[in-house]
C-alpha cells in the first residue's frame, strides 16, 4: 500500500473506492466470556445453546450468491482490457490495475446498489444505505468478511438467537453506511459488510459490560475485546480502507448491545427454580436499565441527526477538520486522498 491505486478503482470508500474491508489481519475473533457457575446457570446454558446459527449461514450464502451475480452482470470480457482468470468467462475479474481485489468494475457496483452520496441525496435512492452492505469489491474482500462473519456471527447467534443478532447486524451495517456517507464526497462509493461486522464486535463488548455480574473471567475478556477492536480499527487508518464505516458500525453495535443483548441477573434466574416463598429479586439491575435507556436514546438521536444531515447533503468534513485522520493518517510511505 505504498502507492496510490489508479483513479478508476480504489480499495476504500473515498474517491471511487470499491473496498469497505474489515480488518485484513490474522487475528482470531475474541471468545465469549464464561458464565458464572451454578445449577441455575447450567440450566440457562442448556437453554440458550439450542439456537442453530442458520441466519449467519444464510447471510454468508446470500453474500456469496450476490457476489456471483455481480460478477455475472459485470461480464468482464465485454469491457476493454485483459481480464483476470479469463477461463471463467463472464465471471472473470477486472484487470488488477483497475481492481486489485479480484472483482468487478466500479460501474457494475454502482448498478448493483453501491452507496453513492449524490444518488442518495439528489436521486432519492436511500435504499443504497442497505443494499451496499451485501456487495463486496472482490474475492479477497468477500473472503475476509465472510470468515469473520462465520466466526463471530455463529458465536453470538448460538447464544442470543437469530432475531436479535439479525437485527443487530442489519442496523449496525446501516449505521456504518450512514457515517461513511457523511464523510465521503459525491464521487465516492461505499460497499461491504465490514460496518455490520464491527457492529457485532461492539455488541460483544457492550454485552459483557451490561451483563458484568454474570461472568467470572470478565476482566480478561474485556481486555481481549478492547485490544482486538483497537487493533482492527488501527488497520483502518491505512490508505484506501474506509474506517468511517467501521467506526459507525462499531458505535451502532455497541449501543445496540446494551438494548438487545441485556440478560436477567443471576439471582432472578435462580429464583425460577427455587421453592415457593423464596424472596424475589428484580429481573434486571438498575445499572442495566440505565444503560438501556441511555443507549436507546443515543441511537434514536444519532440516526435521526445523521439521516437529516445526509438528506440535506451535509459534508461532515466541513464540520470536523481532523476527522479524516480517523480513516487515513498520512506518513512518508503514503499520502491520503481527501477526495
Amino acid at each position: 500500500m505504498t502507492q496510490e491505486p489508479p483513479p478508476e478503482v480504489h480499495t476504500g470508500d473515498i474517491s471511487r473506492r470499491v473496498e469497505n474491508a474489515t480488518h485484513p489481519v490474522d487475528v482470531e475473533a475474541p471468545p465469549l466470556p464464561r458464565l458464572a457457575n451454578g445449577p441455575a446457570m447450567d440450566r440457562e446454558i442448556k437453554q440458550v445453546k439450542k439456537w442453530f446459527p442458520w441466519l449467519t449461514i444464510s447471510f454468508v450464502v446470500a453474500n456469496v450468491v450476490m457476489f456471483l451475480i455481480t460478477m455475472y452482470v459485470n461480464n468482464c470480457p465485454k469491457n476493454p482490457g485483459s481480464c483476470i482468470v479469463g477461463f471463467l468467462g463472464r465471471l472473470s475479474f477486472q484487470p488488477l490495475k483497475e481492481n486489485p481485489l479480484l472483482g468487478p468494475s466500479v460501474s457494475t457496483l454502482e448498478k448493483m446498489g453501491a452507496l453513492h452520496m449524490s444518488k442518495v441525496v439528489h436521486g432519492h435512492q436511500g435504499w443504497r444505505l442497505i443494499t451496499c452492505i451485501r456487495l463486496h469489491g472482490g474475492v479477497i474482500h468477500l473472503l475476509v468478511n465472510m470468515l469473520s462473519l462465520v466466526y463471530i456471527g455463529i458465536l453470538l447467534e448460538q447464544v442470543f438467537g437469530f432475531v436479535r443478532i439479525g437485527s443487530l447486524y442489519l442496523i449496525a451495517g446501516f449505521g456504518g453506511c450512514l457515517l461513511s456517507a457523511l464523510f465521503i464526497q459525491s464521487s465516492g462509493i461505499s460497499i461491504g459488510s465490514s460496518g455490520a461486522l464491527f457492529g457485532l464486535l461492539g455488541a460483544m463488548l457492550s454485552e459483557l459490560i451490561t451483563n458484568w455480574t454474570m461472568y467470572v473471567n470478565k476482566v480478561t475478556v474485556l481486555l481481549t475485546y478492547v485490544i482486538f477492536i483497537v487493533t482492527s480499527l488501527a488497520v483502518g487508518i491505512l490508505p484506501h480502507v474506509d474506517n468511517f464505516a467501521h467506526i459507525g458500525g462499531l458505535l451502532s453495535g455497541f449501543l445496540l448491545g446494551f438494548v438487545v443483548l441485556i440478560r436477567p441477573q443471576i439471582e432472578w434466574v435462580s429464583q425460577r427454580y427455587a421453592p415457593p416463598g423464596f424472596s424475589t429479586k428484580p429481573k434486571f439491575k438498575i445499572y442495566q436499565c440505565i444503560l438501556w435507556i441511555i443507549s436507546l436514546v443515543l441511537l434514536i438521536v444519532g440516526f435521526t441527526v445523521g439521516l437529516v444531515m445526509l438528506l440535506r447533503g451535509v459534508d461532515a468534513n466541513d464540520h470536523c477538520s481532523w476527522c479524516h485522520y480517523l480513516s487515513c493518517v498520512p506518513i512518508s510511505k503514503w499520502h491520503c486522498d481527501k477526495q
